[in-house]
């Protein structure tokens, strides 16, 4: 009984041990998505569509009678 209950534990112990090289993996493409997502909305906001919106966003509210 005392081998099968060590044999039990030696599994669980193998099964639940965290994997030492996930981290940084999850750091480098979590690194890289934030990269490509800053650039994505560098390239959007820099363009002309979202400043001309904005702005007739703001002239708009500006105008408006109260």
């Amino acid at each position: 009984m005392a081998r099968a209950r060590a044999a039990l534990a030696r599994r669980f112990s193998a099964v639940t041990t965290p994997d030492a090289g996930m981290s940084t993996v999850e750091y480098a493409v979590g690194t890289i998505a934030a990269a490509a997502f800053g650039a994505v909305l560098y390239t959007v906001v820099s363009g002309d569509s979202i400043p001309d919106a904005l702005g007739g966003i703001i002239e708009q509210a500006l105008n408006t009678s109260v």
